[in-house]
């Protein structure tokens, strides 16, 4: 899977200050093409630094679970090893659910909050 970068063109009021990255999977590319929707990530570039621009997209796309998607679709998966992901994921999901309404309603202890920098 690549990913595409796109600058606009010189005449936009907005010549590099801008870039739009596409990284969708093949798939989730042709479900939103069929939709009509554009897959676009904007991350916009301040005082010329690429750096923090690269790191800002790298941090929506683990958000958006862009890379898991890519790794899985280097190689074919099997329908029965599909089923198995899904189920996994999906018990993954409801334990989650359920730890969070339990520490609502207090039957467990709130979780620590994280110190930034801490741990390294």
């Amino acid at each position: 899977m690549r990913s595409c970068i796109s600058a606009p063109s010189s005449e936009s009021p907005t010549f590099g200050r801008r870039f739009y990255f596409v990284c969708p999977s093949p798939f989730e590319r042709t479900r939103r093409a069929a939709k009509g929707e554009i897959p676009l990530v904007q991350i916009f570039v301040r005082d010329n630094n690429v750096d923090q621009a690269l790191k800002a997209l790298k941090k929506k796309m683990q958000r958006e679970g862009s890379f898991r998607e890519m790794k899985r679709h280097v190689h074919f998966e099997k329908p029965s090893e599909k089923r198995a992901r899904q189920k996994a994921e999906a018990i993954r999901r409801a334990r989650k659910l359920a730890r969070k309404r339990a520490q609502r309603e207090g039957l467990l202890p709130a979780p620590k909050p994280r110190v930034p920098g801490a741990g390294r």
